[in-house]
């Protein structure tokens, strides 16, 4: 039977679960074009998850196997600046990577991306 403690944890989580099973079911374009180019272990063999709550918050892309996660930012990010790297900075905390591309550089250059996403891949220690 789980303690009181687990159980008040679990509530916490409920909101985020919901919130990041929502954002599955109706990602944004950028979002699905991504996903395509990395579901079923097609980058270097990672295995990617996405919209995973960690913490207090939600990552776009995550590969926990090294610890990698990958952010698409688009237009309101640029007001979000402040928040992006508090948030950076738990997720770095916790032992993430955190790297970060604009919408409109996955658009014009999903290859580039990708290069940069494998080659953080492939340097990262493996736990």
């Amino acid at each position: 039977m789980p303690t009181a403690h687990v159980v008040r944890a679990r509530a916490q989580k409920q909101p985020q679960r919901a919130l990041a099973r929502g954002m599955r079911r109706s990602p944004v374009k950028c979002e699905k074009l991504f996903w395509r180019l990395v579901r079923a272990r097609q980058l270097g063999g990672f295995k990617f998850k996405r919209q995973v709550p960690i913490g207090s918050y939600i990552a776009d892309f995550v590969c926990l196997e090294r610890k990698i996660i990958v952010e698409l930012d688009g237009d309101k990010h640029v007001e979000r600046q402040a928040y992006d790297r508090e948030r950076d900075a738990f997720l770095k905390a916790a032992g993430f990577r955190v790297l970060r591309f604009w919408n409109t550089e996955l658009l014009e250059s999903s290859e580039g991306v990708l290069e940069v996403v494998l080659s953080a891949l492939e340097t990262a220690p493996s736990p």
